[in-house]
């Protein structure tokens, strides 16, 4: 009994002195690795959020991107500037970028630094350009598009004390700095070899966040990672276009399977269920209608080829457009938010496959010809045994049956069976 009374004091003693005991700065860190997408909004955002409630006292965004949309760069730019904790984005690891939409992450940010070897730029807006082909209504939304994106980098650049005219650059020319030249240019703040040398330089600094000015004490801070969650990485995952021309895909599989197959009900679920994810991964990735178009007529042209004799020609033209649309499908977009081209084409392969094949076989194997049942008897010669002046017996296939006809027909004459009713044969006369 003692020894437990002393093992209970020194816990209680233990609790207490832990409790004392100062736990020290705390920075929330995420990392944010590939394209910008609207789980990155969702997963910046959240980050604030939580590093908040925390009372971290920063909140550091390690960027590793070659760009992303618009909208959500829109949206994590908005976040940051109503941000009430300081964030400070870090290009990094060693020989990672910040190029495109990226800048503008940097630019917004209450501290931007760069890891040696890292470079960031690039920011020229393209998402609604159209090509060599592009009309004069395309270059119109790319010159606004673009005056959008330099006015909001120069207000971005004047908040946070940057260079102005270097970001305008950026926009308007594709300029580009490796991190030595950013630091020294005044396009970012610092440069730090890993995050704890980051929050050794950035201590003392004075940031401007929602609610006024803020000390920086990030000085021996403790590092807290926070991960995307099950919807953010859901959401990162339709963000691939290659996803979504697979899912499309899985979709067209699926539903003409049931619709072949009625009852079947899982095909028909599963492709649905890919369908609506397709049509997400569309949305997000503001997809080109004429791809879709050409896709679809792909589809059409694969079907007629199963119930009109085109000597495949249909199936030929219907693989060639499907391939085009894939290709179409994302062409207005970044190279890196464009599909794989080996890979449309090895769809398009696929898919004109199980058109011709798969879907053929069962298409051909529903019109054969029944070799077995009563239905086997449709089309049969036999050999009429009475009268049939209405109804008498027949011989069809080495067995008796009880036929009709809706003419007379003689005993010995041959009759071909046209239906079968029962256990009944409907039958004319041979001839």
């Amino acid at each position: 009994m003692v020894y437990r009374l002393l093992l209970l004091l020194l816990l209680v003693l233990g609790s207490g002195l832990g409790l004392a005991a100062p736990q020290g700065p705390v920075v929330y860190r995420i990392r944010v690795e590939g394209v910008i997408s609207p789980a990155s909004a969702m997963y910046i955002s959240r980050g604030i959020r939580e590093a908040h409630a925390a009372g971290a006292v920063a909140l550091v965004v390690e960027l590793d991107t070659p760009g992303g949309l618009l909208k959500s760069t829109d949206d994590i730019t908005k976040a940051i500037l109503a941000s009430p904790v300081p964030v400070i984005v870090y290009v990094a690891p060693p020989g990672a970028r910040a190029a495109s939409a990226g800048v503008f992450l940097v630019y917004a940010a209450h501290v931007a630094a760069m890891a040696p070897t890292t470079n960031l730029g690039a920011a020229t807006p393209v998402a609604v350009g159209g090509g060599e082909q592009e009309t004069e209504s395309q270059r119109t939304m790319i010159r606004k598009a673009t005056e959008d994106a330099v006015a909001k980098i120069r207000t971005l650049a004047r908040r946070r004390g940057r260079n102005a005219e270097w970001g305008e650059r950026a926009v308007r020319q594709a300029a580009a700095l490796p991190s030595e030249e950013a630091v020294r240019m005044d396009v970012v703040d610092l440069l730090a070899a890993d995050v704890h040398e980051l929050l050794a330089r950035v201590d003392g600094r004075t940031v401007e966040v929602l609610g006024g000015p803020r000390v920086l004490r990030t000085r021996g801070a403790r590092v807290v990672d926070l991960d995307m969650d099950l919807r953010e990485r859901f959401l990162d995952l339709l963000a691939e276009p290659n996803v979504g021309l697979i899912l499309m895909t899985v979709a067209i599989y699926g539903i003409l399977f049931e619709l072949n197959n009625p009852g079947a009900v899982v095909p028909g679920v599963v492709g649905a269920i890919a369908l609506i994810l397709a049509l997400a991964s569309f949305a997000i990735l503001q997809v080109n209608y004429a791809g879709l178009a050409l896709i679809a007529l792909g589809i059409a042209l694969l079907m007629a080829e199963l119930f009109v004799p085109g000597f495949g020609v249909l199936g030929v033209g219907g693989i060639v457009a499907f391939i085009l649309g894939g290709i179409l499908l994302t062409s207005n977009q970044e190279p890196y938010l464009r599909a794989s081209v080996p890979l449309v084409v090895a769809l398009g392969l696929m898919t004109g496959g199980f058109f011709l094949f798969a879907l053929g076989a069962a298409v051909r194997a529903q019109r054969r010809q029944p070799v077995s049942g009563r239905e086997a008897l449709v089309g049969r010669v036999g050999v009429a045994k009475t009268d049939l002046d209405g109804q008498g017996l027949v011989l069809v296939a080495g067995e008796d049956w009880t036929a009709e006809s809706d003419e007379p027909v003689r005993a010995g004459e041959r009759v071909r069976v046209v239906g079968v009713e029962g256990l009944r044969l409907r039958v004319r006369r041979e001839g």
